[in-house]
């Protein structure tokens, strides 16, 4: 079903670019030749309807054809977080259980040394265990395929961490991920001339909807393998880029590369920005510096990635109290969204009172892939749990709050404490752990732990650290460890993190 995007695209656009990448530019006729190719390819080695196949590598060309491939092929694409650490990848192979892989060479050593026997390796730019992707595609036919039409099927599996600390497969539907894509496009007024520029991982909803959301239009994709600050401001101008999507630390990076004054961009006429908490401070200077041209998008994998938007309109700097506080909210639910804010016992709640934010539309996940239970509990009465806690005001405006599920954004990437907090107490000098978010400037929020040392054991704040790198992601490990006697705790025995909070705030 998402397939035909591609086709349609094919028929009415095949001409007109569709990928640009370092310089070169594939047509939209090109992507959907290369598409078919990788579908003859797969489907030669084995890989059919409701198989899976995984990605591991950064922004390339190569990632965006994979998805298309899928996507009129109907397997179900696994895009994976080429940040994580090798026992993560284990989990992501062993419980998706891909019929093939498609993978940068940099990220072979990652994969369990015994996938070889049960899944195709394909490496983009090397020879794989079972061969290059340029030299596969280059023997087979790029003549047309006829999309898979089942809206029900999983068009993609994406992983997010849970609460267990184990990541879980996020189930998203043809059907809905097109929803997703569509509501998407009629809140961001998304235009057939628009020319969007992609630098957030493709592993992310946020980019994957963010270019689906444009290629309903047929528009090109400026696509990055990384964020990099003077790179992306010289394609913004190069390339006349109309719109982009950047996570807060993007924003700040941009805004400190050039002087407010020069940053003269009269193409760019919409900066999306979500991924992590927006200190009110860079908003202000980032709408001094390039215009009202700002809208803050909340979403979630879970949620296709819709749910509420801030408008550039509704982002007021100087006025009634109650607009410029509007700058700290989450904006207003989508088109085809409702967001309903509940209490404990299912009750809605007043406006301006505290509570957990659900949301409704046709672009909800399935459920969470082997793991009925977490299912069970997101999805409840036809509403995502989303386990965020939230107010809305009379208007209808959504204000973040905190997490139910403790979750850190730094730098655009989820964080969840528990994890870390795993990491931490598998060190033989810790006896106790809790992890917390502080605000942050740069990354939106920083990873800070709180350790309780066995009896006699030395502080090791560096030894620590390097042990949390080993074990999970780079990226997740604490910025910051704070030693203390014990823990405030409830009588429960649950640990009282707001007043960790308040402690790490004081330290800071």
């Amino acid at each position: 079903m998402l397939g035909l995007i591609v086709t349609r695209n094919l028929r009415l656009r095949g001409q007109a670019p569709a990928i640009i990448f370092e310089g070169a530019v594939l047509t939209h006729s090109e992507v959907a030749g290369k598409a078919f190719q990788l579908i003859r390819a797969l489907r030669r080695r084995g890989v059919g309807p409701h198989d899976r196949v995984a990605i591991f590598s950064q922004n390339r060309p190569e990632y965006l054809i994979a998805f298309a491939a899928g996507e009129i092929g109907g397997w179900t694409t696994v895009p994976m977080n080429f940040r994580l650490s090798a026992p993560e990848v284990a989990h992501i192979i062993g419980d998706s259980q891909p019929k093939a892989v498609l993978i940068e060479a940099q990220f072979m050593n990652l994969l369990p040394p015994d996938l070889a026997a049960s899944s195709i390796v394909i490496a983009f730019d090397a020879e794989g265990p079972d061969g290059a992707f340029d030299a596969l595609l280059a023997t087979e036919s790029a003549a047309y395929i006829e999309p898979v039409r089942a809206p029900d099927a999983i068009a993609y599996l994406i992983y997010t961490s849970g609460t267990t600390g184990r990541p879980k497969g996020v189930m998203i539907g043809h059907g809905a991920q097109l929803a997703a894509a569509r509501i998407s496009a009629i809140e961001m007024g998304v235009r057939p001339t628009d020319r969007v520029a992609v630098a957030m991982p493709l592993y992310h909803i946020g980019a994957r909807n963010n270019c689906l959301t444009r290629s309903l239009h047929g528009c090109p994709v400026i696509l990055h393998r990384a964020y990099r600050t003077a790179e992306f401001l010289s394609s913004l101008k190069s390339w006349k880029v109309t719109e982009t999507l950047l996570a807060p630390t993007m924003l700040n990076d941009l805004l400190d590369a050039q002087p407010e004054p020069s940053l003269h961009l009269p193409d760019l006429r919409k900066i999306y920005y979500s991924a992590a908490p927006m200190p009110e401070k860079i908003l202000r200077r980032a709408i001094n510096a390039f215009g009202p041209i700002f809208s803050q998008v909340y979403g979630m994998t879970e949620s296709g990635g819709p749910g509420t938007i801030l408008q550039p309109h509704q982002h007021v700097l100087d006025g009634p109290p109650e607009q410029v506080r509007r700058l700290r909210s989450a904006g207003q639910p989508m088109v085809g969204c409702e967001v309903r804010i509940l209490r404990p016992d299912g009750g809605e709640c007043a406006p301006g009172e505290a509570g957990e934010i659900t949301m409704r539309s046709d672009g909800l996940m399935r459920g969470y892939w082997n793991n009925h239970v977490a299912t069970q509990a997101a999805l409840r009465d036809g509403f995502l749990h989303t386990g965020d806690i939230g107010e809305m005001d009379e208007e209808g405006f959504v204000f973040v709050v905190d997490r139910l599920k403790d979750m850190i954004v730094s730098g655009g990437e989820n964080i969840y404490s528990v994890e870390v907090e795993n990491a931490l107490v598998s060190h033989q000098d810790v006896l106790e752990a809790a992890v917390i978010g502080r605000p942050d400037e740069r990354w939106g929020e920083r990873v800070v732990a709180f350790i309780v040392s066995q009896p006699g054991a030395r502080e090791n704040e560096a030894g620590l650290i390097a042990h949390c790198r080993s074990r999970i992601a780079p990226y997740k490990a604490p910025k910051e460890i704070i030693f203390v006697n014990s823990l405030p705790k409830l009588p429960t025995g649950k640990v009282e993190k707001y007043k960790l909070r308040s402690a790490a705030a004081r330290e800071a």
